[in-house]
């Protein structure tokens, strides 16, 4: 029998769901990190851990990898040509591999036209109309992710030592990241000479902390990034959103702080991103496996 795989990979670990030809899950498998443009063959491994993983949550023979018909969504599938370097290096049937983003909006909008947009430590807008899939931001947060968490503490940190120079007012908020280190701006430093998206990220909690004090800093913070948020969301749907979803971790914090433009087109995700991979694959494979062996 032909099995459908659907696989949620990226810097955190890899999600695998083995599902039936209706899309019904049978099994599902974790195991590490599978972001493909950081380390392709480590990638490659944990997605085949996940999958025998899976399998054997299902109750199904590690032999049957061969026969499954997949669609993988991968952080760092759409840099390069790392997507087809990886689906050559794969031992099912059938198998897709697509930007983690791709699986994320077919999740929360299943088959219908809009836009999600991706806020964890970094961000990303992934939009669809008809079968036209684009994408915007995603660089990174030293030049991009802007409302991901990432970008969160690197304003928070550039705001607390503005404050300490007296340029910009100081606020309870700097003063508990002054605390933090020691009331010294040369730890400061130190810290984001060699910190990364994560180590920036822990500090975004304290931004909406503070803000539903009425911290000056904290507001302004907010401000401004809800501002670019909504900036990306008009460049990206051309000012006419069709449905809106806000996913990761700061996803629902953001929601209710849109103008009332966009909370009239939000709402909540459908399904999540592993689904949405399974969900693809079954537009794909099953109706022509299913013309195979009725053939």
């Amino acid at each position: 029998m032909t099995y459908l795989l659907g696989i949620d990979g990226g810097g955190t670990g890899c999600r695998a769901a083995l599902a039936d030809l209706n899309g019904r899950v049978l099994g599902t498998g974790k195991s590490g990190s599978a972001n493909i443009m950081t380390d392709m063959n480590t990638a490659r491994l944990n997605i085949l851990d996940a999958t025998e993983a899976a399998l054997a949550d299902a109750g199904i023979d590690r032999s049957a990898i061969s026969s499954l018909s997949a669609v993988l969504g991968l952080a760092g599938a759409n840099v390069g040509s790392n997507a087809s370097q990886l689906q050559a290096m794969l031992p099912f049937r059938n198998s897709l591999v697509y930007s983690d983003g791709v699986i994320a909006l077919q999740g929360a909008l299943g088959d219908h036209d809009g836009t999600v947009v991706i806020l964890g430590t970094g961000s990303a807008y992934v939009t669809r109309i008809d079968s036209d899939i684009r994408f915007a931001g995603g660089w990174g947060f030293k030049v991009s992710d802007l409302g991901g968490g990432a970008r969160l503490g690197r304003d928070l940190l550039e705001e607390t030592l503005l404050a300490y120079d007296k340029f910009h007012p100081s606020s309870p908020l700097t003063g508990a990241i002054m605390d933090r280190f020691g009331g010294n701006p040369h730890r400061i430093v130190q810290f984001a000479h060699s910190a990364g998206p994560g180590d920036f990220g822990s500090f975004a909690p304290m931004v909406f902390e503070y803000a539903s004090r009425g911290d000056g800093v904290a507001l302004a913070i907010l401000h401004r990034t809800i501002g670019q948020i909504e900036e990306g969301l008009d460049a990206i749907t051309a000012g006419n959103p069709a449905r809106l979803s806000l996913l990761g971790g700061l996803g629902p914090v953001y929601g209710p702080l849109l103008s009332p433009r966009f909370q009239a087109y939000l709402q909540t995700p459908l399904n999540d991103a592993l689904t949405g991979a399974i969900q693809l694959a079954a537009h794909r494979f099953a109706s022509k496996t299913t013309e195979a062996i009725h053939g």
